[in-house]
């Protein structure tokens, strides 16, 4: 397994809202034996998750997903939910509320991924996919090699920190999330910025999209996103143009308008998606849930690769995707990736990096300066 796979999902016509495109992904069928749902914590967010015996993080956490592969039905669905209001309960207050000055409690949670009673898995949506970033040859150099400052051997790549912007500062994000209707057998969604693929989000059932599509503006986006939201001009909206004839009949407009949809979702599928389908990504398994497994994955960071996303998936014993959320990388941040896995590839020696990079290493050391890992090198009064 190296792709993602996205059978037994079709996209629908997008809907447009300004800048934002919003392409629903229709189930035929909805995936046996897996349901979705919300667990919500209280505050605003702000959480702290250990990942070790002494590791710990803190970030901004609104809700948790479950997984439920236990078969009771669909009210297994609601298990752990609750339902927050916008007074605080919950949610982030929305744009133009007045500032408040607010005590943030933080919600503690045990481990990224968590089983619960019975065939149930509770786990951080976006973290783990997040997490995995972050820990890309977190090490550090693995080679006291006279380049390297005694703080990159002893700590490594600390701090860890990545800088995202929440769903509600996406210009028309939300607007474009509450005014377009869920079509029957909705299970995903593809959104798009100045039509550049921003976030593709895939549950099993289309109850749990319901339940969980208004989430989306709580979820977290990169830099790049958000600039295209802020500063992109309106994209063009799908339109149908059948041809007018004097014997068309409701059975052949039907049909037209039938041909017209599958004429998108091709489309869809070669023009838009390709970034996100074609790419080979690792894969990293999280947790194994009967017949269904839990991943995170990173692309190859290919530099003037396009557009390139990290994410988490759950896939059935067939690797087909039944759920999936993807965060898009910044230009910066897939440099760094790409930098780092050379640097690992040359067990962090520079002149072997350098060679494998095509350059020398002064550049290559300017390279790494210009990353933000200067705490990395060792002083030598430059």
């Amino acid at each position: 397994m190296n792709r993602l796979e996205l059978t037994g999902l079709t996209a629908g016509p997008s809907q447009v809202w300004g800048g934002i495109r919003l392409v629903p992904l229709v189930r035929e069928a909805p995936v046996a034996g897996l349901r979705l749902g919300r667990e919500v914590y209280e505050g605003y967010g702000s959480g702290v998750v250990e990942v070790g015996p002494r590791t710990h993080y803190t970030s901004y956490i609104p809700h948790g997903l479950v997984a439920d592969w236990s078969g009771e039905g669909t009210d297994s669905a609601a298990y752990g939910t609750q339902l927050a209001g916008r007074d605080g309960t919950g949610s982030p207050g929305s744009p133009g509320s007045p500032p408040r000055t607010l005590t943030l409690p933080r919600h503690r949670h045990h481990r990224l991924a968590k089983r619960q009673p019975g065939n149930r898995l509770r786990f951080l949506p976006q973290h783990l996919a997040m997490e995995g970033y972050l820990a890309l040859h977190f090490g550090g150099p693995s080679t006291a090699w006279e380049e390297w400052s005694r703080q990159a051997l002893r700590d490594g790549l600390s701090p860890r920190e990545e800088d995202a912007y929440l769903g509600w500062s996406v210009r028309g994000l939300g607007d474009a999330l509450r005014t377009f209707e869920i079509h029957p057998g909705q299970c995903g969604v593809m959104v798009y910025a100045a039509d550049a693929l921003a976030a593709a989000f895939v549950v099993p059932h289309p109850d749990d999209y319901r339940l969980l599509h208004p989430t989306l503006v709580q979820d977290l986006y990169g830099e790049l996103v958000h600039q295209y939201a802020m500063y992109g001009a309106p994209v063009a909206a799908f339109g149908a143009r059948i041809a007018d004839g004097p014997h068309m009949t409701l059975a052949g407009l039907r049909a037209a308008a039938r041909g017209q949809e599958r004429a998108w979702s091709e489309a869809h599928d070669t023009l838009f998606a390709r970034e996100l389908l074609d790419t080979s990504y690792g894969f990293d398994r999280v947790y194994r849930m009967g017949s269904f497994t839990l991943w995170r994955f990173l692309p190859p960071f290919l530099r003037n690769g396009g557009g390139q996303h990290i994410g988490e998936t759950i896939t059935d014993h067939k690797g087909r995707v039944a759920y999936l959320k993807t965060f898009r990388l910044s230009e910066a941040q897939i440099r760094r990736g790409h930098l780092l896995r050379r640097l690992a590839d040359a067990d962090w020696e520079l002149s072997r990096a350098a060679v494998a990079l095509g350059t020398g290493e002064t550049e290559l050391t300017r390279r790494i300066r210009d990353a933000g890992f200067e705490s990395l090198l060792r002083d030598r009064g430059r």
